[in-house]
């Protein structure tokens, strides 16, 4: 496996300077990587104190040596030029948080005393509906002005969908046309400071200026960006969307962690059955998260020895606990490992493609509070039912009846040797 420095590559390595990779950390964490030029020096240290919900967090890098690199958090995200280019031009308050996030992004860089340098649709990636910035902090000549520049261009392109340079304001709403058109001013000295446009910006009408964090857990604790004046006055129709990111990934979560639970479940129910459809949906999910089929499929075998293990521990757990009194069912304890081998599937060690990937695939029903209700009621019914025939209904080895009488053949014979110690 291909590895720069203590991360381990999840594409294919090459492509030079400039190119992005995704890796894993020693922790597990998934991590974006970024190779630079020979000459690079970022400012490693100073990139890390950068902290803002609108920009992505440097995590590590090797600012020398023959291949510069900067790790980032890894944000699951696309760049804002692929979505202009998909939904169309942004436009209303939509367009005010963006141009929100992206002062804020730059006034917490320059506040550092790094300035971007490449501002624009490419590293610009919209999480939920935010802004999240990457790739600062890179060109040693950048100057803070230029981003200011480039902050014009880039709320320009995403209000016209054509890049404009910030010049032209008539497609921009009347309240941020002034503030474009100074900030694209010819004269660098001339425009606001990205702590200016944040102030100007805030006085407009944001009603919801969500947090851009992406799923994982920061850090270090971050402040949360100020609400606008009119954030108290939403319709209860959209205050669950209103309230960020955040809560509708956690609704996401739990309606992720209800789907595995049923797939658990049914391991329990059907353990031959419910691990081949296990092994069948992590594999999709990873396929949809992973570069490639054939890469997603090696992920999921790499699993399959730790899920074989909790599949035969478990029952052999039960009987050994069986000895101090009481008999276990064999069917049952079976059945429990097959549960268990499922859960591995979905949880264990470094498995966390799947659940992600559901996790993405719940979040346009979470943004929508009637379409939430009824997955919440579906799939804790589901769950709940699932549980209780875990626990109620006889396994079912079906459709290999001859495996089903060996195991619990088996189970009954190593049984009666544990109770005779």
């Amino acid at each position: 496996m291909e590895r720069i420095g203590a991360y381990r590559l999840l594409t294919r390595p090459g492509g030079g300077a400039g190119a992005v990779r995704r890796a894993a950390g020693p922790d597990g964490r998934d991590v974006a990587i970024r190779l630079l030029p020979p000459d690079a020096a970022p400012d490693i240290a100073r990139m890390r104190q950068v902290l803002s919900p609108y920009v992505v967090d440097v995590l590590d890098g090797e600012p020398a040596g023959p291949q510069p690199y900067v790790v980032a958090r890894f944000v699951p995200g696309r760049p804002l030029a692929e979505t202009v280019a998909e939904q169309g031009p942004v436009a209303g308050a939509e367009l005010r948080r963006l141009a929100f996030g992206l002062a804020k992004a730059l006034d917490a860089i320059h506040a550092t005393g790094l300035a971007h340098g490449r501002l624009g649709p490419e590293t610009i990636l919209v999480v939920d509906g935010a802004p999240v910035v990457v790739d600062f902090g890179l060109d040693a000549d950048a100057a803070a002005a230029g981003d200011v520049r480039a902050w014009a261009a880039a709320v320009t392109f995403a209000a016209t969908g054509t890049s404009a340079e910030g010049t032209q304001t008539e497609g921009l709403p009347a309240d941020l046309r002034p503030l474009v058109a100074a900030a694209a001013a010819p004269d660098p000295a001339a425009r606001p400071t990205a702590a200016a446009l944040v102030e100007a910006l805030s006085r407009l009408d944001l009603p919801a200026v969500p947090s851009a964090r992406p799923s994982a857990e920061p850090l270090s604790p971050r402040p949360a960006p100020a609400p606008g004046p009119h954030a108290g006055e939403r319709e209860p129709a959209t205050a669950l969307r209103a309230r960020g990111p955040a809560v509708a990934r956690g609704w996401a979560r739990l309606l992720a962690a209800m789907a595995v639970v049923i797939a658990v479940a049914l391991a329990v129910i059907a353990p031959i059955a419910g691990l081949l459809l296990t092994l069948g949906a992590v594999t999709l999910l990873r396929a949809a998260w992973e570069p490639s089929l054939p890469r997603a499929l090696g992920r999921t075998l790499l699993t399959v020895p730790y899920a074989a293990a909790a599949t035969v521990a478990v029952p052999l757990g039960l009987v050994a606990v069986s000895a101090f009194g009481g008999e276990i069912d064999s069917l049952s304890a079976a059945a429990f490992g097959a549960g268990a081998g499922a859960a591995v599937l979905w949880t264990g060690p470094g498995v966390s493609a799947p659940r992600r990937q559901l996790e993405r695939m719940f979040l346009p029903v979470v943004r929508r509070p009637r379409r939430l209700a009824a997955a919440v009621a579906v799939l804790g019914g589901l769950a709940l039912l699932a549980g209780v025939g875990a626990l109620a209904l006889t396994p079912s080895f079906s459709p290999l009846y001859g495996l089903q009488g060996s195991v619990e053949g088996a189970m009954d014979r190593l049984q009666t040797a544990v109770n005779r110690f």
